[in-house]
């Protein structure tokens, strides 16, 4: 094997400044979708947000522009402005310098949720211009950058002053790089959505959304004076529910902790975990403080009122949080995240504080409301039995010997074992599904047929789910069992495919059955989708074939009417209709092959929103569907 002799000091990169965000979006703002967009939003309003904390903000402004840039607007105390000890203004520091800003000591924030000081200037290097007004000691600053770079030129290192004010706070504008992002159209539901979440856990606090980019602009206030409690029953709104909602708060160790909880007759658990007003997607301690030491709880009321008894197992956690709805919202002075965007919390204490606080406020509570205590305990005692039942079920359904792995006739798998490089392919109709397996590189991709559209499970019984052949298949085939309102058997260590790609038609059909599959995802594999495992495979919608020069596969709309732009000369236009209408070598072309195909990733960055957005589109509820729909019906993107 030849060696490569020029590894020396040559060869090292150092990416000065913020070029190191440019070239991995990524690191510091999770993707550069539409969530990764968004996020930019976020890293802006947490800072306003940890002002409101400090106790120098009472109302943020965001609007979305009609030029497609975001402001974000608060009454803080500004950022400051004066001369840092590097020689130049600090809020110059701030917006270009990586690691730099008033969080990493506890004197001018006791809290905070952006404590690796890069959010701004993560903002700064992504966004193709950015303005900072700042308005403080009487004067109102401005600074603006492009691309991360200052534009306007200092004096004597200090920001220009633009005019006078008795106002204090900050404005920041910010246009996203078109060439960072895929797209740079913020989605106004998920920001508001995260907006109104941030009003529910500050409830001093008043958020003003507004969006000019509209015929006719839209503005919504947030105000939740209840806070998490009316959080909680936001998310119930449309349930029954088993009792009321049930507060209590408490500190120690300088951590301060609210959880709300309220039970509903439904047979899943809805537990969401924050730490300083941000929202922690994958949990964390907090989250096992409180569902540990609430599980302890309620087994030792069990059988102090003897209704388990000394032969009975105690109830799983799965059983006693069957049905609950809950927010653990948490004040860390010194929290520690699992990466920049902070969805998992990792500090121990915070576990121990939690599980205090929960132990103490809780038993005080059920001493003095026993019937509620009862009404709780019964909720368990359903579950644990339905549990048992299911497990029964599951056992008979999922080991017989026609449904075993390597035995199933539709799958047809890979030969390597390696889960990181495996990649299995859910295809829609026979025709497909015979193109694809003799397309595919067989060493890595695996092809799992499935006839028609499997089973709604957001409408079904649990017994119907396992007994249906198609959902049965993908349980075996994927290796890492299902999760469940009655007890938790997902396993994600145990999943066979890096990669579980849906393909499916690119047409109304195929849309349905994408979404029937990623419902069964969400209720019943929800980690799959949290750990970055779904996508949707893009196949295209056109083949363009010029009668001189190389045949180009078009793969919207769009990219056919750039063609039609930019292409000179006559060409021909194939329209697939279908994967079906593919051969085995334009399907690995343009489908099956990673050096050419284009594929989605599927993500979900608001849990409370998919929760509700899957029940309203894929539930029982016919009206609020019909409403959802008329309202949304000129957002549609027909294929006609």
């Amino acid at each position: 094997m030849a060696k490569d002799n020029n590894y020396d000091a040559s060869s090292i990169t150092v990416l000065e400044g913020l070029e190191a965000v440019r070239k991995r979006p990524g690191m510091y703002i999770g993707s550069v979708s539409t969530k990764g967009l968004n996020h930019l939003i976020y890293e802006i309003v947490d800072n306003s947000v940890d002002e409101h904390l400090a106790g120098y903000c009472d109302t943020i402004k965001v609007t979305l522009e009609a030029d497609g840039s975001a402001t974000v607007e608060d009454n803080g105390r500004g950022i400051p402005v004066g001369m840092h000890e590097k020689g130049i203004s600090a809020e110059r520091l701030v917006f270009t310098t990586l690691h730099a800003g008033g969080k990493f000591d506890n004197s001018a924030y006791k809290t905070s949720g952006g404590l690796h000081g890069v959010g701004s200037s993560v903002v700064n290097a992504l966004s193709t211009r950015l303005t900072v007004r700042v308005k403080t000691g009487g004067c109102i600053y401005e600074d603006r950058y492009e691309r991360g770079n200052p534009v306007l030129d200092l004096v004597d290192g200090l920001l220009p002053i633009v005019g006078k004010t008795r106002e204090t706070g900050t404005t920041i504008n910010f246009l996203p790089d078109d060439t960072i992002f895929d797209k740079t159209r913020f989605k106004e539901d998920e920001v508001k959505s995260r907006l109104h979440e941030t009003a529910y856990l500050n409830p001093k606090l008043t958020i003003i959304f507004e969006d000019k980019r509209k015929e006719e602009p839209e503005k919504v206030t947030f105000h939740e004076p209840e806070g998490i409690i009316g959080f909680i029953k936001d998310m119930n709104r449309s349930k029954e529910t088993v009792h009321d909602v049930i507060y209590f708060s408490g500190e120690s160790d300088g951590i301060s902790v609210e959880v709300a909880f309220q039970y509903v007759n439904e047979f899943h658990e809805n537990v969401l975990g924050f730490c300083n007003n941000i929202y922690n997607s994958e949990g964390g301690t907090h989250l096992t403080g409180f569902k540990t030491q609430f599980t302890n709880v309620i087994n030792t009321y069990a059988r102090e009122l003897n209704i388990l008894k000394e032969k009975d197992a105690n109830f799983t956690g799965a059983d006693v949080r069957n049905g609950m709805t809950a927010v653990v919202s948490i004040k860390h002075p010194d929290p520690r995240f699992e990466g920049q965007t902070k969805t998992k919390l990792d500090n121990q204490d915070a576990a121990k504080v939690v599980a205090k606080v929960t132990g103490e406020e809780i038993i005080r509570f059920f001493d003095r409301n026993l019937e509620t205590l009862k009404s709780i305990i019964g909720c368990a005692e359903k579950a644990a039995k339905i549990r048992k039942t299911e497990e029964k079920a599951k056992t008979n359904m999922l080991t017989k010997q026609k449904f075993s792995f390597d035995s199933n006739g539709k799958l047809a798998n890979c030969e390597s074992r390696d889960p990181s490089k495996c990649e299995i392919f859910i295809v829609e109709g026979d025709s497909a599904g015979g193109s694809a397996k003799t397309a595919r590189n067989r060493m890595y991709q695996a092809i799992l047929p499935i006839r028609g559209k499997i089973l709604n499970v957001e409408k079904a019984s649990i017994d119907k789910v396992l007994a249906n052949a198609e959902i049965k298949t993908m349980i075996n085939a994927f290796g890492c069992g299902f999760s469940e309102g009655y007890g938790n058997d997902f396993d994600i260590t145990r999943l066979r495919y890096d990669k579980i790609i849906i393909m499916a038609d690119a047409d109304v059909d195929g849309a349905h059955i994408s979404t029937l599959l990623l419902t069964l995802f969400y209720r019943f594999m929800p980690d799959l989708i949290f750990e970055g495992h779904v996508y949707i495979a893009m196949p295209p919608l056109y083949k363009a074939m010029p009668s001189k020069g190389e045949e180009k596969y078009l793969y919207d709309d769009k990219a056919l009417e750039k063609y039609r732009k930019t292409h000179k000369g006559p060409f021909t236009l194939q329209r697939y209709k279908g994967l079906g209408e593919m051969d085995a070598e334009q399907l690995w072309e343009t489908t099956l092959d990673p050096e050419r195909r284009l594929l989605k990733l599927v993500e979900i960055e608001d849990a409370r929103m998919a929760s509700e957005m899957t029940e309203l589109l894929m539930g029982t509820d016919v009206p609020p569907r019909k409403a959802f729909i008329y309202d949304h019906a000129t957002d549609a993107e027909l294929d006609i």
